[in-house]
């Protein structure tokens, strides 16, 4: 998923309106901000394959470390515990934790069975992405509810909170767009480049629109 796993850091704010909204989509991407550090490495690869499933020209070949169940549970309680290390908020880093875990959960629905659930251990997956007309609803849907959840817990500071807001929510929509009706990437390192700098990019915008908002 894409817009899906966004859908759920938004959603959190209204559980920790505290907790920037940059931290929500760490958390909520915390696999996918991994994984491509680690194809760029060659240590897990992906290869171009269209018609793998309907939906994604990738297959997801070795994905191990960022990706099987018991790593992503992992990732999950460091990124909570560090964040109440630093906090002394106990509900904020359950929140962080389940949001690394959740990301997981909505691969394991939208992938064929290729998620692991511990490095070496079985693969599953539902399928989702094997009819792309129930992807794109099931995750316009969950943004949509996401998106509302995060303005009912929020309301900007100034104009750029409100239209900063706006924007981030339409490059988001505007990625996956073209994530849908682009052609192939030309190779597993593109994939890896532009996933690498986007998610680094994605988290930093989403902090600055959470400092020109303020909880409802």
């Amino acid at each position: 998923m894409f817009l899906g796993h966004f859908a759920t850091a938004y959603a959190a704010k209204r559980l920790a309106p505290r907790i920037s909204l940059g931290t929500l989509f760490a958390a909520a991407q915390l696999p996918d901000l991994v994984w491509p550090w680690l194809v760029v490495a060659g240590v897990e690869r992906v290869t171009i394959a269209p018609g793998d499933t309907a939906f994604t020209p990738l297959r997801f070949d070795h994905y191990p470390l960022s990706h099987s169940l018991l790593t992503v549970a992992v990732g999950g309680l460091a990124f909570g515990a560090v964040h109440f290390w630093r906090k002394r908020r106990r509900l904020d880093a359950l929140v962080l934790g389940a949001l690394a875990v959740g990301h997981w959960v909505l691969d394991f629905v939208s992938h064929r069975p290729d998620m692991p659930l511990w490095p070496g251990g079985p693969r599953l997956g539902l399928g989702l992405w094997n009819s792309v007309p129930a992807t794109i609803a099931v995750e316009l849907a969950m943004f949509a509810v996401g998106l509302w959840l995060f303005h009912s817990a929020t309301r900007a500071r100034d104009r750029l909170g409100r239209w900063g807001s706006a924007s981030l929510a339409a490059l988001l929509l505007l990625i996956y767009a073209g994530n849908v009706t682009s052609p192939p990437p030309p190779s597993s390192q593109a994939v890896g480049w532009v996933g690498a700098i986007g998610g680094v990019l994605l988290v930093a915008l989403a902090a600055w629109v959470d400092r020109r908002r303020e909880p409802a």
